[in-house]
């Protein structure tokens, strides 16, 4: 049977994720080497992911490559790599004994792994099943320190996505039901392929039905309100590193299958329409999250916070729907993802420098520590919605765009932009600005030689990416996410 390149991304984080099980993690330099293999495994995939961007779009058995995946596949890639030299040279700090260690780098690639696949396949099935690994990985990462904090965090992950995880299940068994009658039975009905293609002749009240549960439990594993309370709690115990990963690659996965979905029940006239349901829960976290990131005292609770702002304007931004709104939206994705894990990286590297991860505790980052501090500023600047960054790109177009269609909505819309960026511009000067407070080093942090240049440098680049996604994208990805917007509809 012939390996295709699509199964190859999946297949070597899991492979290395066997490898890294297997392997003694020690202490001391014995315990940097297998950080460095998940740090080259990491590397490995991101020249499979460019690889695979020149290669023909199709359908490759379960999976596809096209223009809605391929920017979320090299995306993940980049952040993968950036979290694994930043995990490098943080792990000691970890403080993890032999077991510990093999599980979290095992998980961080089984993660991966499945995450890619969430995104490259076709069949709808796989595409559930891989979802449900990522978040079995997850909560693996969240709970690895095993203190009650950690534990109590990751039981709350588990259970309310696994209520998600169940209904997706249930919306995806709809869809293959609502397709039977005109595909027959076998992969066809779970392929979104052929399910877009006959979706007009299939029941449209199966359908509707199936694109609720879709929604609510995919929903939930994106971190839409109101089943959302699972993440600011994962990633304020979790393991430093995989917070960036948490917010930047596994909301989006489950929010890319909302948009598989919706580009299936969305093609019959007569089905439920998507779009208002996706402007409810899109505005509903928008304005839960703006409102409540004014009373975070923790760094990484606030950016979690943040994470549930930003999926409900990607959220929003296709309910409003149409080729400039949906564009708008996947750009948001993706720059969400690279900011958020910029001011992960950032913020973390503080709290290893300062020994807590209160705001009180973590000020005047500029002045002591100006190239990680002046990183997390821009950074947060970028999740306010200043520019030049791609944030204040998507979410210019999702104004215009609402002002076309939707006017009415400009109300709600705007008070929740105000209110987090104002939040998150005030978090700034408190984290950035004003006196330093006295560092406390964790033990262990950034011992490499470097220092703290291993979460500077992805911070920065990240930011640099995010800066020319806005400016400058180049014109083989601009076109790709123009078509891929329009395979949202």
């Amino acid at each position: 049977m012939e390996l295709h390149l699509p199964w190859l991304i999946v297949f070597l984080p899991w492979g290395g994720a066997v490898v890294l099980a297997l392997m003694p993690h020690g202490d001391g330099q014995r315990g940097r080497l297998p950080a460095a293999v998940n740090v080259g495994v990491a590397a490995a995939s991101l020249v499979l992911a460019l690889v695979v961007m020149g290669e023909e779009f199709g359908q490759q058995g379960w999976t596809r490559t096209d223009a809605l995946n391929l920017p979320f596949v090299l995306v993940g890639a980049v952040i993968g790599l950036t979290t694994a030299c930043f995990s490098f040279a943080t792990v000691a700090a970890e403080r993890f004994d032999d077991l510990r260690a093999r599980a979290y780098h095992a998980a961080f690639q089984v993660f991966m792994g499945a995450q890619y696949l969430a995104l490259l396949s076709d069949n709808l099935g796989v595409m559930w099943v891989a979802i449900e690994i990522a978040t079995l990985a997850s909560v693996l990462m969240v709970a690895v320190h095993g203190t009650a904090a950690a534990v109590e965090a990751a039981w709350k992950f588990f259970i309310l996505c696994g209520v998600g995880i169940a209904l997706a299940l249930f919306g995806t068994i709809l869809l293959y039901l609502a397709a039977q009658p005109v595909v027959g039975t076998g992969d066809p009905g779970l392929s979104w392929g052929a399910l877009v293609a006959v979706a007009s002749r299939c029941d449209p009240g199966v359908l509707s039905l199936a694109f609720v549960f879709l929604l609510v439990g995919y929903g939930t594993k994106a971190g839409l309100a109101p089943l959302h309370s699972w993440l600011p709690d994962a990633e304020a115990e979790g393991p430093l590193p995989i917070n960036a990963v948490l917010s930047g690659l596994l909301l989006n996965a489950a929010l890319f299958a909302v948009l598989r979905a919706k580009a299936i029940v969305g093609a019959h006239p007569g089905a439920l329409p998507p779009g208002p349901l996706l402007v409810a829960f899109g505005l509903l976290s928008l304005l839960l999250a703006a409102f409540a990131l004014w009373r975070r005292r923790d760094a990484r609770r606030l950016l979690a916070w943040s994470s549930i702002e930003h999926m409900g304007l990607a959220t929003f931004a296709f309910g409003i729907g149409g080729p400039a709104a949906s564009l708008a939206g996947l750009l948001h994705m993706l720059g969400h993802s690279l900011v958020k894990s910029a001011a992960f990286f950032a913020v973390g590297a503080a709290a290893h420098l300062k020994g807590s991860q209160k705001i009180a505790d973590i000020g005047g980052l500029a002045t002591s520590h100006p190239g990680l501090g002046w990183a997390l500023a821009l950074a947060m600047a970028a999740l306010a919605g200043l520019p030049p960054f791609t944030l204040f790109l998507s979410e210019f177009s999702m104004v215009v765009a609402t002002a076309a269609s939707q006017p009415w909505l400009l109300l709600p819309l705007g008070l929740g932009l105000l209110v987090a960026g104002g939040a998150l511009v005030t978090a700034m000067q408190r984290l950035c600005l004003g006196e330093p407070t006295p560092d406390r080093p964790a033990e262990g942090a950034f011992a490499l030689p470097g220092g703290l240049l291993w979460a500077s440098i992805p911070t920065w680049l990240h930011l640099v990416l995010a800066a020319l996604l806005a400016l400058a994208a180049p014109a083989g990805l601009a076109a790709l996410l123009r078509d891929g917007a329009r395979m949202v509809g």
